[in-house]
């Protein structure tokens, strides 16, 4: 059985950190050297001098590691593990939108593949969507792909908000229902989503936060006990952050399966063989590049 003490002698042998999202298996979150949201781990694969990244998430996260430094091995340790909302456009589709408004700027939610980034003006993540918008001179903004992103970002601004009709499958699950039954069981708990999820769904919580945001809230917050309106992975995140406090899912089925495909084993092998490696085309990722680094710019 994989060790994390096998994994930090090959990591040190390798000059290699490990980077993982809130959403990835407790023993995965042990062995990472950062833990974060999409932003986060952005800024870190932006900084960091090691010579490898291994990059416990989702394609788009190892992509966009790779677009910021490129001169560093990024390996993905799971090959299989992708975002589904990201396939939900590609790039002929959003040139084909960009022909319909000539005046809008673009905005691409970082959950996208690196050609998407290439066909855009400015990335964001649900962190910084807000901000991102407000920074634009333009007046009309197509917002790719997530069309729940979208009008959660649309309630901070009068610019016309043009979406794209994605969506994550684990947040678009979430029904008003499911925020009333859990405030049914925990009646003093706060209830904190995603921005990610359906309208009904963030009309009907406390607060609307990042993964990462979620964490710096509980730890401020006098609250005990937080509903989390997010993958259940995080809940992990949140207990290790806050373990005075009580944490609930709003669904236990609120599970992104290709989050869950990496494990130790996996992260041993990639340090090992340092593949699947992560490579993205020069010219695709020149143009991403662009776009992701102004977001990095935006101050939130």
């Amino acid at each position: 059985m994989t060790s994390v003490v096998e994994i930090l002698a090959l990591k040190r042998e390798r000059d290699a950190v490990i980077l993982a999202h809130n959403y990835q298996i407790a023993p995965v979150q042990e062995a990472a050297d950062l833990v974060g949201d999409s932003l986060e781990l952005s800024r870190a694969a932006a900084r960091l001098e090691a010579d490898v990244i291994i990059f416990c998430g989702v394609d788009f996260m190892a992509e966009t590691a790779a677009i910021l430094s490129p001169a560093k091995t990024v390996v993905l340790p799971a090959a299989g593990a992708f975002c589904p909302m990201a396939h939900m456009i590609d790039a002929e589709q959003l040139r084909d939108m960009k022909s319909l408004y000539p005046e809008a700027a673009v905005v691409c939610y970082v959950n996208s593949t690196a050609e998407v980034k290439a066909e855009s003006d400015i990335c964001c993540t649900s962190a910084n969507g807000v901000q991102v918008v407000a920074s634009l001179e333009e007046k009309e903004v197509i917002f790719v792909p997530d069309g729940n992103l979208a009008a959660y970002v649309a309630r901070f601004t009068r610019k016309l908000i043009i979406p794209w009709n994605g969506y994550c499958y684990v947040h678009d699950r979430f029904r008003a229902e499911d925020v009333h039954a859990a405030r049914r069981l925990h009646p003093d708990a706060e209830v904190l989503v995603h921005p990610e999820c359906r309208p009904e769904v963030i009309d009907l919580a406390d607060y609307v936060y990042s993964t990462s945001g979620m964490s710096r809230h509980a730890m401020k917050s006098e609250g005990r006990e937080f509903v989390i309106g997010t993958e259940v992975g995080m809940i992990y995140r949140l207990k290790k952050d806050s373990p005075e406090k009580e944490f609930y899912p709003l669904s236990e089925k609120a599970v992104c399966e290709n989050m869950k495909k990496t494990d130790l084993s996996m992260v041993e092998r990639a340090l090992q063989t340092l593949e699947p490696k992560v490579r993205v085309p020069g010219d695709v990722a020149e143009r991403a590049r662009k776009a992701i680094e102004r977001m990095l710019e935006v101050k939130i």
